[in-house]
């Protein structure tokens, strides 16, 4: 499934202080994602693909204007729903595509068989397929962290705050519950995404004084520890 038109994406860095403040908010004029599993949150593991050349890693950095990444996503550490992800941007609008892989079709593409992506036929898997090919993509880096996400449906807005944020560079760990990643201490961050306007009410209610807009990249800060 691919959006159709690019979102706006603002993110902040933020302080366990700012947390409290927007947990006491957002509730009273946003949905909790139904999605919550654990006090209102849930955890979510990325593992990212890059190449030899950390393409994906230095676009970011540079602020190439046209840029993507490839991602795996799962939540909770439950491997019977895994998501293959591409999210791009381009001329400050995010866009993202994704498709679902079975547990088995991960540790296989884990494993070096990038044929299972072939095999699953589906249009995105096939592009990532190419681009291990002839761009030599392979799993990076784990980020795992844990989310709390308000729904706003008016200008279809969502606003998540992202908290203890942990890496790891064994991609074996994607599909292990036990396993332990490195964590990011002291490390907040909001995010605010929206279409094609952010209603007034939802702007006052994630304006925190002295916090400014950050091009901040899990992948990339977990990628330079």
């Amino acid at each position: 499934m691919r959006e159709s038109t690019g979102r706006h994406e603002m993110k902040h860095y933020i302080n366990y202080a700012d947390i409290l403040q927007l947990r006491a908010r957002l509730p009273f004029v946003a949905d909790i994602d139904k999605n919550a599993a654990i006090e209102n949150g849930y955890r979510v593991k990325s593992l990212y693909f890059d190449n030899y050349n950390d393409k994906a890693l230095k676009e970011k950095i540079d602020g190439v204007n046209e840029r993507e990444k490839f991602r795996l996503r799962l939540y909770n550490n439950d491997i019977s729903f895994i998501r293959l992800e591409k999210k791009s941007k381009k001329n400050g609008f995010c866009y993202k595509e994704n498709a679902i892989i079975t547990a088995n079709e991960c540790r296989r593409l884990l494993n070096g068989d990038i044929a299972t992506l072939k095999d699953n036929g589906n249009t995105l898997c096939m592009e990532l397929y190419s681009k291990m090919l002839y761009q030599q993509l392979r799993p990076k880096n784990i980020v795992d962290y844990m989310r709390e996400a308000f729904i706003y449906n008016m200008g279809n807005v969502r606003v998540t705050l992202d908290y203890d944020i942990r890496t790891s560079n064994n991609v074996q760990d994607f599909l292990r519950t036990e396993a332990i990643p490195v964590p990011l201490s002291g490390v907040y961050i909001l995010e605010v995404k929206y279409d094609s306007f952010l209603p007034e009410i939802i702007r006052g209610m994630v304006s925190l004084s002295s916090r400014s807009s950050t091009a901040f990249s899990k992948y990339a800060v977990t990628r330079m520890i």
